[in-house]
């Protein structure tokens, strides 16, 4: 591990709301008054190895009920995404994309380039004298009707650090066409965006991706798996879809352990 640990990494998908350390969520829940399911750091570690564990996207996402609850401030904002450029600087990554919905942070009075700022100085701070260096991408909710606003903000602050754009949340019954006048939007803005896609849903997911929105990158991906058959004689053979994504050197953003 310690070989590992040393070893300079880049990471493309991670979740600023995903990764909290459990001592912070612990002391910014008790600092607004926000209920969680465990009373100490072990227990609410546990909690939340569990609630990723529950193969399930839905349930999954359920957890991110508490880490966002605690995240409704600009000063909680700055802190939990200055530890997460130093959690990441001590695992070896010299570069890093993180990603988060800013909407989602702002039930209590934050707008939305408040919380750009506040997450912005917080990698800047956090990553300071590391030798990392931290890029966002701005994430938009499958499940809302604001991509385009979200999408309006990256793009201002594409000069600060931010880098791209996505959607992300539940993915059956929400499609990425569903949001194409933001993928649009940013196409004209000479703009980088990433979907997730084929991460709880099939090939018609990523398709739509690629083919109606125009996705540089896949996040997760994983169901390309669909697109690929096996031969009884061991021979690997690519549908269409997955020729297309290996011609076009699409990437995916996916971890082998977790999907």
């Amino acid at each position: 591990m310690d070989t590992i640990r040393e070893a300079p990494k880049v990471l493309l998908h991670d979740h600023l709301d995903g990764g909290l350390r459990p001592s912070t969520v612990l002391e910014l829940a008790d600092a607004v008054g926000h209920v969680l399911p465990a009373a100490d750091e072990a227990a609410l570690s546990a909690w939340f190895h569990r609630g990723a564990n529950r193969l399930d996207l839905g349930l999954y996402l359920e957890t991110f009920e508490h880490t966002v609850g605690v995240m409704q401030t600009p000063e909680a904002c700055h802190r939990v995404a200055a530890e997460c450029a130093a959690d990441l600087a001590a695992d070896g990554c010299v570069y890093a994309e993180i990603r988060f919905a800013p909407a989602l942070l702002t039930e209590q009075g934050m707008v939305l380039d408040q919380v750009l700022e506040a997450v912005l100085a917080g990698f800047a701070d956090g990553s300071m004298g590391t030798g990392l260096v931290v890029r966002t991408l701005v994430t938009a909710m499958r499940t809302s009707t604001d991509s385009r606003q979200v999408a309006e903000t990256a793009v201002r602050y594409r000069d600060r650090g931010v880098v791209g754009f996505d959607i992300a949340g539940r993915e059956a019954g929400y499609p990425p066409t569903l949001h194409l006048d933001a993928f649009q939007y940013l196409q004209r803005e000479n703009f980088h965006f990433t979907i997730h896609a084929g991460e709880a849903f099939g090939p018609a997911s990523i398709w739509e991706a690629l083919q109606y929105c125009g996705a540089e990158r896949l996040g997760h991906g994983v169901r390309i798996l669909d697109d690929i058959t096996t031969d009884t004689d061991g021979e690997v053979r690519l549908g269409r879809l997955a020729s297309f994504v290996r011609d076009r050197r699409i990437p995916l953003e996916l971890c082998p352990t977790s999907n």
